[in-house]
């Protein structure tokens, strides 16, 4: 018999109904005093899942994170881990590590020492110490960097050195609060696929909590975004960001331009949207649960908008602007684009050709269109 291949979904257990998950949080709420830090969340987070809980300052996710980890309790709801009721479980007892955004290094310890700290606290024989932490040294790069100081080490080695302490004890959730955040970009995006592939390697649940767009979605195989004490989606990178399922999603997660309507058309198939703020007529190329003449909002992505020197063809998706300004990054090329509505949208063209004498310049009048595959349609 030919064996075929597994496919993507064999390795996504949360697309699965009957799957358990290994983290299960149930209507956990934590308050502070008067103040409601996580409101009502449940949660079902996968064995060896990459997850990425993202939110702005305040939006509870830290919160979310030391309750996990046992260093606050839940004012209402519960937490499992790997089947376990975590209620009344001390940190120090739950199959739990946390890596801090710190790092939290000992400056008098050496990388081995730092690494092996907490295997001497549990009293592990000599031998099967320095064996695990030999072993950890490899997996995170760091062989010929054993007894330097951690005022020695860069911050992508100190870095490394924290997750490698994190793992020593070969917990079954490792706990991550903003991780890379005291790293520059450059380095920030090479750990980002170290991380990655760490996490792959060792098959270990890891939980991180960043306030980064983009390296929620360089990292994680699913992403919790939260806001205001709650869930507002949970979804596969690539779904959050082309499948907003409201209007703070849509403006939280990347760049989106987004539009107030309302539908004069709904079909089966299409609907229609009336946009004052645009000055245009909207196609969407598929059916939407909404009633006609009812307000809702359509977010496109800049890079979905095409810009024309001629005006295409066509009675929707297409407008009149003039190009204000143009941010040059390299690989990319920002438009701003005044629209005879008044309203500016943000277009971004890929820099494909070196030096494209045929490129649209400042001050010109351009037609900014879209596919009617290309938005999303938000009801709230």
């Amino acid at each position: 018999m030919t064996k075929t291949a597994p496919t993507a979904a064999d390795t996504r257990p949360w697309r699965d109904p009957n799957a358990k998950p290994f983290v299960r949080i149930r209507n956990v709420t934590k308050q502070f005093g008067d103040v409601i830090a996580v409101d009502e969340v449940s949660l079902d987070i996968y064995h060896s899942e990459l997850f990425c809980l993202l939110g702005g300052s305040g939006s509870g996710k830290s919160t979310l994170l030391r309750m996990l980890a046992g260093f606050e309790a839940p004012t209402e709801g519960t937490i499992e881990i790997d089947g376990v009721d975590m209620t009344g479980v001390p940190p120090y007892a739950r199959p739990v590590n946390m890596m801090f955004q710190s790092y939290a290094l000992f400056p008098h310890m050496n990388v081995e020492q730092n690494i092996a700290y907490g295997l001497k606290r549990d009293g592990l024989p000599s031998a099967e110490i320095r064996d695990r932490v030999a072993e950890l040294l490899t997996l995170v790069k760091l062989q010929d960097y054993g007894k330097r100081r951690p005022n020695q080490l860069s911050g992508g080695q100190r870095q490394r050195v924290a997750l490698a302490r994190s793992l020593a004890k070969r917990p079954k959730l490792l706990l991550l609060d903003e991780p890379l955040g005291a790293l520059d970009k450059k380095l920030r995006e090479e750990t980002q696929f170290e991380l990655v592939k760490i996490q792959e390697t060792l098959g270990i649940t890891f939980i991180v909590v960043t306030h980064d767009q983009e390296e929620a979605m360089s990292l994680a195989t699913r992403i919790g975004v939260m806001n205001y004490g709650e869930i507002a989606m949970v979804g596969e990178p690539a779904d959050v960001y082309e499948f907003p399922n409201s209007r703070f999603v849509a403006g939280f997660i990347g760049s989106v331009n987004m539009f107030e309507g309302t539908v004069t058309e709904n079909e089966a198939d299409h609907i229609r949207i009336r946009s004052e703020e645009l000055g245009a007529d909207i196609h969407v190329g598929h059916g939407v649960d909404c009633a006609p003449d009812q307000t809702l909002w359509y977010a496109i992505r800049p890079e979905k908008i095409s810009l024309h020197r001629e005006r295409p063809d066509g009675d929707a998706n297409i407008v009149r602007g003039y190009v204000e300004d143009i941010a040059y990054l390299g690989d990319t090329s920002v438009y701003q684009v005044l629209l005879d509505s008044g309203r500016r949208i943000r277009v971004t063209k890929a820099n494909s050709l070196r030096g494209d004498p045929d490129a649209i310049r400042w001050d010109e009048y351009v037609w900014a269109t879209w596919g009617s595959e290309s938005g999303s349609v938000l009801t709230s």
